[in-house]
């Protein structure tokens, strides 16, 4: 049994105890959230596909912890204009784990 959800603009896929690294989510560490923006539910034969999101299934995650990505570096240069700029980002992320799949 898995499912594919939306959350921060990107899918996904997602089954009982995993552990996912997700956008940051502003809640506290260690409580429960659910997610409702379901696209895609597969358990055994039975597929559900959202329309855009499947009803009637509900996700429950617990928050592991908050951090930060390692920096990606961002270099803009512009040839014989002796121009550069060397700009560097850390994407905040939540890591979760699925508690359970309620269909």
């Amino acid at each position: 049994m898995y499912a594919i959800i939306m959350n921060g603009g990107k899918q996904y896929k997602i089954e009982e105890n995993k552990i996912l690294k997700i956008e940051k989510i502003n809640n506290k560490i260690g409580k429960n959230i659910i997610f409702k923006k379901i696209l895609l539910f597969v358990k055994n034969k039975l597929i559900k596909i959202g329309y855009p999101y499947v009803k009637n299934i509900i996700i429950k995650a617990k928050i592991l912890n908050h951090g930060k990505n390692i920096k990606t570096k961002i270099i803009k240069f512009r040839r014989r204009k002796n121009q550069r700029k060397k700009i560097g980002h850390r994407q905040n992320y939540t890591n979760i784990k699925i508690i359970k799949i309620i269909n």
